[in-house]
């Protein structure tokens, strides 16, 4: 059976793969394995408040308070588990996922996602049937034990317990429900005061914003506006079933027209519950994590405040960046594709700055998740000091040309071990030699493989990768 939790929480089809039962039983979880305290936010897809029931429903069925702080990105409920000094967070929301699609991610009392022990912990608590399955398994013990003295001679009221006091809370032990409503003016001044920390304001920029109808539509455009900034907006109403719909940092061509059209200093897209961000100049140039993490690095080494002169990044980022790091004198820890691997090896490191191409960003200085608008207010705050326009300040590295494609399979896992699918890596390999990189790995989330080819010749890159995606097509 594959594993409950995928690379960022549980997902699925929300009420198919991802149902109420699931949701309620991992609100159990939370209050059972995190503690009696859990801040609870969402993005904005249509079966958000049915999941977000289910799941508050488990929370108190444990005996845990749950702070609703109804919808707001990702990055304001790890902070806000901080803020609010609780036990432990939980979001519901499938990031850049289509809208049918749903997740619940936890966080701990620091804000950080769970490590896979507890996760495992918490998958076998669900597998038992929750609460509601130790309750039973409890019962059932007591009753082997009262039949096993009962045979022995003795008495009933010599054990001190009888099977029948081993029962789910009730009464006064219940949990509770409670609305957070200031949630999202903390999130929202916590990144503000980041900028105006350093002595900068964003007065005299015009920033085009496309929160793709998700969790960033308010609190993007207010901490920008806050800063100082002309922001012209797009997608910021949403309907539950438009959020990530060709639009967001999935989609930029939204962004693109919308630069266009306001003839705006920069732009900004995020996804669905506004972890990430991608950034585009207004030469059109898509800015993806790989160059923000570049920029960024930069300026925090010049700055002093660059943990141990290293960066961590995951084996999907483009060379031009290593190369860059390199020649800087930074060094590249890569990773594992997923935040979450990224941040462990921060982590274990004392290291400040991780991301991923995707836009993916971790500033531990500021967060302790992916946060799309801090890395997007401390990418300006770096090209503010570097006095250059965005176009010029990304030159810092240069990128390899690279092809990524996503082959949609029946069974993702499949791909390891198919000899039809090694022997066309080995193929692009030995003809790409020095001059490239080949990488194949199923995604985390969905039922996908994922080919990315990297070659000095794009045209190579191309080649290759619709040839291995094709054989990955006919053989998983």
């Amino acid at each position: 059976m594959a594993r409950l939790f995928g690379t960022d929480g549980v997902r699925g089809v929300a009420n198919v793969e991802l149902t109420c039962e699931l949701a309620y039983r991992l609100g159990q979880a939370a209050a059972t394995f995190l503690g009696k305290t859990i801040v609870v936010g969402k993005d904005t897809r249509l079966s958000g408040d049915m999941l977000e029931a289910a799941l508050v429903a488990g929370i108190t069925s444990a005996g845990g308070t749950a702070l609703l702080a109804g919808v707001i990105p990702t990055p304001g409920v790890a902070l806000l588990v901080r803020e609010m000094k609780a036990a432990g967070g939980a979001v519901i929301s499938a990031s850049h996922n289509p809208p049918e699609y749903n997740g619940i991610k936890l966080f701990d009392s620091q804000g950080f996602k769970l490590p896979d022990a507890v996760e495992d912990d918490i998958e076998a608590f669900i597998t038992a049937g929750g609460l509601e399955g130790q309750v039973a398994a409890a019962r059932e013990v007591a009753d082997d034990a009262a039949r096993a003295n009962a045979e022995a001679g003795v008495p009933a009221d010599a054990v001190g317990y009888v099977a029948s006091e081993i029962a789910m809370p009730s009464g006064g032990a219940l949990g509770v429900a409670l609305p957070l409503e200031q949630g999202c003016e903390i999130y929202i001044d916590h990144v503000v005061r980041s900028i105006q920390d350093q002595g900068l304001s964003f007065e005299g920029l015009r920033i085009a914003l496309d929160t793709g109808h998700g969790a960033s539509s308010y609190t993007s455009p207010e901490a920008l506006t806050r800063l100082g900034a002309d922001v012209v907006v797009i997608n910021d109403e949403y309907n539950g079933c438009d959020i990530n719909v060709q639009c967001g940092s999935t989609h930029l061509e939204p962004l693109r027209t919308l630069m266009a059209e306001s003839g705006a200093d920069i732009g900004i897209a995020h996804d669905g519950d506004a972890d990430r961000v991608m950034i585009m100049t207004p030469a059109g140039v898509v800015v993806d994590g790989d160059m923000v993490e570049a920029v960024c690095a930069l300026d925090m080494r010049e700055r002093g405040v660059l943990a141990g002169d290293a960066v961590v990044s995951t084996v999907m980022a483009n060379f031009g960046f290593v190369r860059a790091m390199r020649d800087a004198g930074i060094n590249v820890i890569q990773t594992k594709v997923g935040d979450r691997y990224v941040l462990e090896a921060m982590r274990e490191g004392g290291y400040s700055i991780g991301g991923e191409q995707s836009g993916h960003m971790i500033l531990l200085d500021h967060n302790s998740t992916g946060d799309g608008l801090m890395t997007a207010c401390q990418f300006l705050a770096a090209v503010l000091r570097s006095g250059k326009p965005v176009d010029e300040a990304i030159q810092v590295m240069e990128k390899m040309p690279q092809t990524l494609i996503n082959v949609r399979v029946n069974d993702k896992h499949a791909v390891d071990g198919n000899e039809a699918v090694a022997a066309a890596v080995a193929a692009a390999e030995e003809a790409l030699a020095d001059n490239g990189r080949v990488l194949l790995r199923p995604s985390g989330t969905e039922p996908v493989v994922r080919v990315m080819v990297e070659a000095t010749d794009p045209a190579e890159a191309e080649r290759h990768a619709n040839a291995i995606a094709a054989v990955v097509e006919a053989n998983v």
